[in-house]
């Protein structure tokens, strides 16, 4: 199963002060909106994103058809694959995709510990 460039996405209370810390850890914007209350911040192939206001806890993250720095990947397994293999190994799935759409869709479901994995396939 090829899930793409990983990130953990964190819930963040202060978006200025955790741009600030990560920024102190080395990171950079690499994408996002300060103004919309989300970032991307990386360091080297290292991936945080940052959201205020938007979910409660963190999420880990990953997307499908691209590599650590957005760029598409020429061989990946779409979204609507990963979602079937899911549900053959007996995966509850929180939300799906639609398996006659194509192009962007995402998937989200939890661990037994209950962290959401949330698999984001934007191309």
């Amino acid at each position: 199963m090829k899930l793409g460039a990983f990130s953990l996405s964190l819930s963040v209370k202060d978006i200025n002060a955790s741009k600030q810390f990560y920024e102190n850890l080395g990171f950079t914007v690499f994408a996002g909106e300060l103004e919309k209350n989300y970032l991307i911040m990386k360091n080297e192939d290292s991936l945080i994103g940052l959201f205020q206001g938007m979910f409660e806890n963190n999420i880990l993250t990953f997307n499908p058809g691209w590599d650590s720095n957005a760029n598409k990947l020429e061989k990946y397994d779409d979204v609507r694959k990963i979602q079937q293999q899911l549900k053959t190994k007996g995966v509850k799935l929180e939300s799906g995709a639609d398996h006659n759409t194509t192009g962007p869709a995402s998937i989200m479901f939890f661990d037994p510990d209950g962290n959401a994995i949330l698999i984001d396939q934007h191309v």
